[in-house]
């Protein structure tokens, strides 16, 4: 490389100062500028499509949203800049790697260097989820790497970096295939999930969130300078040797690893560990360094080690005779990620940004290749009596600690979760990030997901040592249904989405919702059941066999969807609990019913006369009292105040006045004592006091019985009081023959709601 070249390249490059200027610019998610008012270059820019952000006496500042790609790469940028890199580039630029034709280039977006790292990292984003292909620029990449590689130990001779390629992504999908071609050229992946990851644990560590950065990007690699002898103990404890030793913080951080549950970590699964909490953080931090505290409780860690390479225990010549124990001093694995992190993790980080680091030491208890599972198993236990494990955060672990077991009813178990976190986590799912995978919260949660899946017949029904009922998908092996019920779920909900079009995205719509999800794959179910019994398909047709059956059936369920109000929206999301899921479902097989009466719908009938004796009791109740309480007291109080004692005579029409008296007369003939006898008052009926209210509507009533947002509507009066005629047609009705429905009653709870808030 010649000098000239040398210097051209490293002017790309800044440090120090620089980077922390550049810092607060690429944080930014827009442009932003400011020139003197009424200037020529302000006018430019404002036809360039800036924005005025404030205007100030003598200056107009001026913003401009950075397009996507720039964002993403901007965004990237800051990260390697907050995590410590020390030498970064200003902005994307072209690196040689054929020293024999330097006009040979490979544009990299982000250049991070320090002491011993150097990461090479490409940005592709888009604006949407979408799936793209690679193959043809990793190829590039596996021929250009070693001439990449070349070129910067060239810029940077006094050092011998670890280097990386990183190719980083937002809203992109790749393929198993892509994965696999980086991993053949010693290269990784980062979603957008793991670039949010590292920022959110920077937000909880600051710099040592680079411990768990470099575990994850060199993992097994040797650490240079790192003294790895420890005096300790060895014991044996539950048929595993272990070593009990204690540790500056420091040390361990550098070969520790903590196995977060997160998207970051997928490719690692089984994970378990709680993200760190910053507040947490800081109270161990004050209490280590201001307060002068300690912790005697041991750290718990798990050591992944070829014992006859990078394990080594030297036993002390002077032993305790007889003991079990052995006293000696132990060479820890000199390796990034060697060390993973089961119990204690406050304790340790709390520790990372002290000045007591490398001075202080910490107990630890030391493990040695647990298997993941077993890490599992040790961390619930250890966790059992403190802080309870999330039920999503344990149906997750599930997926990985049950599905080798040899008992049936664990395995489903297992799979379920599976399936859980594979339409939560695969780009490709309706359903991406929209389900609580671990401690993220989200719209939809394992749970539910195993509910769902656990009353369809998709699963069939197992004991523990025996399959008592095949599934439609398992019949036994799990693999087979992991796969086949992904992509059927997958694919059915993503056609539904595709048809509901923008309403899949809007916030609290009532689909990507729990008892959304159990409605809908309950119909599902409805309608796989349908197809088996007619022979349509078996337990060896494929998924997407199976789908291009049922999708027909989909599409009275989408225009419910699209045409649904908002009182059945309302409905829908006030009914609570395991009534709620059913009530959801129900709607879909009505909704489906009208459309395919082919189809037969287990237990709808039942549960349709349930509901309606249910809705007519609510529905009588809600009408006596609206009838007694709100409408009767109400305008007789509003008829005295205006007429005084002649109140019935002037305020009620002749002919409801005259049916009332001649009623209550013809009542009194029968009674003989005079204080039991029937006032013309009490001889009404519902549909009279609509009539009265007509009468003196505009002096007396117009506004008292005019619904909420009904003032403007046509027809007058007798259109404003029209909830009156139709709650005497329910009333009227015969409660033994006559079915209120559910539109009905939220009609009549929606009238008691009004007349009851202005009583």
């Amino acid at each position: 490389m010649t000098e000239d070249l040398r210097k051209t390249l490293l002017n790309e490059f800044i440090s120090d100062e620089d980077i922390q200027r550049l810092l607060r610019i690429k944080k930014l998610d827009s442009y932003k500028e400011s020139f003197n008012n009424g200037s020529a270059a302000l006018e430019e820019k404002l036809n360039e499509g800036w924005e005025i952000d404030t205007v100030l006496k003598s200056k107009t500042k001026i913003s401009k949203q950075k397009d996507n790609g720039v964002l993403f790469k901007d965004k990237v940028w800051s990260l390697f800049a907050q995590l410590g890199f020390t030498t970064l580039n200003r902005y994307s630029f072209n690196i040689p790697y054929d020293k024999k034709d330097i006009s040979l280039t490979h544009k990299i977006d982000v250049f991070a260097k320090d002491d011993e790292t150097v990461l090479i990292i490409d940005c592709r984003s888009a604006v949407k989820n979408t799936a793209c292909d690679f193959s043809d620029e990793l190829n590039e990449i596996k021929f250009r790497k070693a001439g990449i590689i070349n070129t910067i130990l060239a810029l940077f001779p006094q050092t011998k970096p670890k280097i990386k390629y990183i190719l980083a992504t937002r809203n992109i999908a790749i393929s198993s295939e892509n994965v696999e071609a980086l991993n053949k050229v010693d290269a990784i992946h980062f979603p957008e999930e793991t670039i949010d990851y590292y920022y959110s644990l920077h937000s909880q560590l600051g710099i040592a969130a680079r411990y768990q950065l470099l575990g994850a990007l060199f993992s097994g690699q040797e650490i240079p300078d790192l003294d790895n002898r420890i005096p300790a103990i060895e014991g044996r404890m539950g048929g595993h040797i272990y070593y009990s030793f204690s540790i500056e913080p420091e040390k361990l951080l550098k070969i520790g690893y903590v196995l977060h549950r997160n998207k970051a970590n997928e490719n690692m699964m089984p994970t378990y560990q709680r993200l760190i909490k910053k507040n947490r953080l800081k109270e161990i931090h004050k209490f280590i360094d201001e307060e002068k505290g300690y912790f005697p409780n041991s750290v718990i860690i798990n050591i992944e080690s070829d014992k006859n390479k990078d394990l080594v225990f030297e036993r002390s010549g002077n032993q305790v005779p007889d003991a079990i124990s052995r006293i000696g001093v132990l060479h820890l694995p000199k390796k990034y990620r060697s060390a993973y992190i089961i119990d204690g993790q406050h304790r340790l980080y709390g520790y990372s940004n002290s000045n007591y680091k490398n001075t202080n030491t910490i107990p630890v208890v030391a493990l040695v290749n647990l298997e993941r599972a077993e890490q599992v198993r040790l961390f619930m236990q250890i966790n059992e009596n403190q802080k309870p494990v999330s039920k999503d955060l344990r149906n997750t672990l599930d997926a990985d600690l049950l599905w080798d077991s040899e008992n049936y009813t664990e395995q489903i178990r297992a799979l379920k979760s599976r399936v859980a976190i594979k339409l939560g986590e695969d780009r490709n799912s309706p359903f991406y990030n929209k389900i609580s995978i671990g401690e993220d919260k989200k719209a939809i949660s394992t749970q539910q997901i195993g509910i769902a899946l656990t009353r369809s017949d998709f699963l069939g029904k197992v004991k523990a040592k025996e399959i008592e009922k095949k599934g439609t998908f398992y019949v036994g092996n799990l693999n087979r249904a992991y796969h086949s019920i992904s992509e059927f779920l997958m694919k059915s909900f993503a056609y539904i989405k595709d048809g509901v079009d923008e309403l899949w995205e809007q916030d609290g719509n009532i689909i990507v919702i729990n008892k959304g999800f159990y409605g809908i794959t309950m119909i599902l179910n409805d309608c796989v059941n349908h197809l088996v019994a007619n022979d349509m398909i078996d337990t060896n047709t494929s998924a997407k066999e199976v789908f291009e059956e049922v999708k027909i059936y989909l599409d009275p369920i989408i225009n419910f969807f699209k045409n649904i109000d908002e009182i059945k929206i309302n409905e829908l999301k006030s009914a609570y609990g395991t009534p709620g899921d059913a009530k959801y479902w129900r709607t879909l097989q009505i909704v489906l019913r009208q459309d395919f009466p082919e189809i037969h719908f287990e237990g709808l009938n039942e549960y349709l006369k349930k509901e309606e004796k249910e809705n007519n009791e609510a529905a009588f109740k809600y009408i006596r009292e609206i009838e007694s309480s709100y409408l009767k007291d109400a305008i007789k109080q509003k008829l005295e105040e205006e007429f005084g004692k002649n109140w019935f005579k002037k305020g009620v029409p002749e002919g409801v006045y005259s049916e009332a008296m001649v009623l209550a007369a013809k009542k009194n003939r029968e009674i003989d004592n005079e204080e039991d006898e029937k006032d013309p008052w009490d001889q009404l009926h519902l549909i009279n006091y609509r009539e009265i209210i007509l009468k003196n509507w505009q002096k007396l009533f117009e506004k008292m019985f005019t619904k909420p947002g009904e003032e403007k509507i046509p027809g007058g009066k007798e259109a404003k009081t029209k909830w009156i005629f139709d709650l005497n047609r329910i009333r009227n009705e015969n409660s033994h023959t006559y079915y209120v429905t559910s539109d009905e009653l939220s009609f009549i709870e929606e009238v008691y709601d009004w007349l009851s808030k202005q009583a």
